[in-house]
């Protein structure tokens, strides 16, 4: 989604780095087809189930490579930590890979590794990710490994005090040591939003890590990671009657946690355009960014939002490269989009639509706003022509191919996980291309005067400033 400057974003998440017998589940469902006058040029297959503990379970058999793609999403993210604890959800994806009753530390990644495939895990707004891709005969050793750390994961002090003081060293080099670290994913939502969940430091408080303790990290282990908050999705070269008689015979039997229910992380309307300004002692330029909310995800006017993005922001041919690139050269590219760590569809509550750049210091903020209010107010005001529109949703279109037809599968198993996590539906990943159709030019114009409204809107200004000078960030 992102264009060549987005590296700057990039760098600063490198943490969001036979024999049993099958009982009663929920029948396994192909996906419901798009309606007949849909236009659709895939159709992925999806067998949904639920495991008697919860689980929920989603098949996507793909005989084309002799690969799977293993993936457990836990429904745990930044936002949705404790309030007293931030960071937990974060140190988590780092303490899985810490052994369990049958795997030593590290023992996963080197089962994974040593049986010539990768492994990975992430932690995002709404959910903290752990998958693996190997060859399609070792589906039952990850199986086995992925349930073992669910059901007994080690968490003992030597562990916990060695992971605390992991994160911490990353988020020392990733943001507070970096140039531009945590801009503006990090820094933006604490701007923008009201609600602690959404506002809050994402990476974690140092002292809220520090003060952590190895009851409390048991105690948030017993609450979010069993299986009833969790997803299991396997796709590629499997027999799926056999993979769930597997899934049962690993994770069936393992309790249920009964997480507590989700905190409101809703957001009470913005009125009035917001500013802040932040001081980066390390920053060689002034960087720019700005952040509007967007309409709750799934609606109709969210796929119109979409495709504004496209318009305004994505590629070469968008509105505000052209203005503020090409037209005005204030800077060598605009970066962002709906969700600046994942895409439109993998997040459950409030979000941003974010654009962001660096600018040399002769020309100011408040002068390149202007030119972003240009376009911005040209969209509101004169909508956008049927061919700017089709050409939008063909780079939708294939946004999302390019999404669903990666080599990991990684891209297909987030969505998937996702719409299994947020809708009980992962079947709605062969509704979105029909979903995108139907957005038309009159839905862009009034979701952009309604959402692209300056009332609704937060500027985020960073200005470089030498480490002698260097103060708290303000804002207004």
């Amino acid at each position: 989604m992102l264009n060549r400057t987005s590296r700057i974003a990039a760098l600063v998440f490198i943490a969001a780095t036979a024999g049993c017998a099958v009982p009663a589940t929920q029948p396994a469902a192909e996906a419901p087809a798009a309606g007949d006058d849909a236009v659709t040029s895939f159709s992925i297959p999806v067998r949904y189930h639920k495991l008697d503990n919860g689980l929920k379970v989603v098949l996507s058999p793909d005989p084309s490579v002799p690969v799977v793609t293993v993936a457990v999403y836990y429904n745990i993210g930044f936002r949705i930590e404790p309030r007293d604890r931030t960071g937990f959800a974060h140190l988590f994806e780092h303490l899985m890979f810490q052994g369990s009753d049958n795997l030593g530390k590290m023992e996963f990644v080197s089962l994974v590794q040593n049986n010539g495939g990768v492994v990975n895990g992430s932690t995002r707004f709404d959910y903290t990710n752990y998958f693996e891709v190997v060859p399609a005969h070792k589906l039952e050793t990850m199986l086995w490994a992925e349930a073992d750390r669910m059901k007994s994961l080690a968490i003992t002090e030597d562990n916990l005090v060695n992971q605390k003081a992991v994160v911490k060293n990353e988020v020392k080099v990733n943001v507070l040591n970096q140039p531009y670290g945590g801009f503006p994913w990090l820094d933006m939502p604490r701007h923008a939003n009201e609600n602690w969940y959404n506002a809050h430091n994402f990476y974690g408080e140092l002292e809220d890590l520090d003060a952590a303790t190895l009851d409390e990290a048991r105690s948030f282990f017993d609450t979010y990671y069993g299986p009833d908050n969790a997803v299991l999705v396997i796709i590629g070269d499997f027999d799926p009657p056999v993979a769930l008689s597997m899934v049962e015979r690993y994770f069936g039997g393992i309790a249920r946690s009964d997480p507590p229910p989700l905190p409101d992380i809703s957001e009470p309307p913005q009125h009035e355009e917001k500013h802040a300004t932040r001081l980066d002692p390390l920053a060689p330029r002034p960087a720019l960014a700005f952040a509007y909310h967007v309409p709750e995800r799934g609606t109709p006017e969210h796929y119109a939002m979409g495709i504004i993005d496209q318009i305004l922001l994505q590629g070469e041919d968008s509105r505000l490269h052209r203005k503020l690139v090409q037209e005005h050269g204030f800077t060598d590219g605009v970066f962002g989009g709906i969700n600046m760590l994942g895409s439109m569809f993998d997040y459950n509550g409030p979000m941003l639509w974010t654009a962001a750049l660096l600018h040399d210091a002769d020309n100011d903020a408040a002068t390149i706003m202007s030119a972003v209010d240009e376009v911005i107010e040209d969209l509101r005001t004169g909508g956008v022509t049927e061919a700017e529109f089709e050409r939008a949703l063909v780079k939708m279109r294939s946004g999302l191919y390019s999404i669903v037809g990666s080599s990991t599968r990684f891209g297909l198993s987030d969505l998937l996980a996702s719409f299994a996590l947020f809708d009980d539906d992962p079947g709605r990943i062969n509704r979105i291309e029909a979903e995108m159709r139907t957005v038309t030019p009159e839905l862009i114009g009034a979701t952009a005067e309604e959402y692209l409204r300056p009332g609704n809107r937060t500027v985020l200004t960073l200005l470089p400033q030498p480490p002698q000078a260097a103060g708290p960030a303000s804002g207004g």
